[in-house]
């Protein structure tokens, strides 16, 4: 699902790089990304090997346990995923995790106008 989710982001969007945690770990994801230019900034699962058949994920995974989690963190970014966390976590908390609408073109109305709502109210 994953791959599916980067190839419609590219398609409307320039990606440069995914930030996921350990879920996203997986050679398939690696190699779809770098096949497309795009950094992989994901969190390698604690029992990751370095035999696997991505190179970009055998060099994530050594880059990982050569540096420990917070120099990793720090150089990759990868807490700049806790603000999109954040942000998603609040935005459901003061909406809901529902809509009304009925229809998808009424979902993607109430989603937007939802939106708009919450940025006018973070930025108060």
């Amino acid at each position: 699902m994953a791959e599916r989710l980067v190839d419609e982001a590219t398609a409307r969007a320039e990606v440069k790089e995914v930030i996921g945690d350990g879920a996203y770990d997986t050679a398939r994801l690696y190699e779809h990304l770098r096949n497309r230019g795009i950094d992989a900034v994901i969190k390698p699962r604690r029992n990751s090997v370095l035999e696997t058949p991505s190179r970009a994920r055998r060099y994530e995974v050594d880059l990982y346990r050569n540096l420990g989690h917070g120099k990793w963190a720090a150089i990759k970014g990868y807490g700049r995923r806790w603000s999109v966390e954040t942000a998603y976590s609040t935005f459901k908390r003061v909406f809901g995790e529902s809509v009304m609408a009925r229809t998808l073109d009424n979902v993607v109305r109430e989603l937007a106008a939802k939106v708009s709502l919450y940025n006018i109210l973070v930025r108060i």
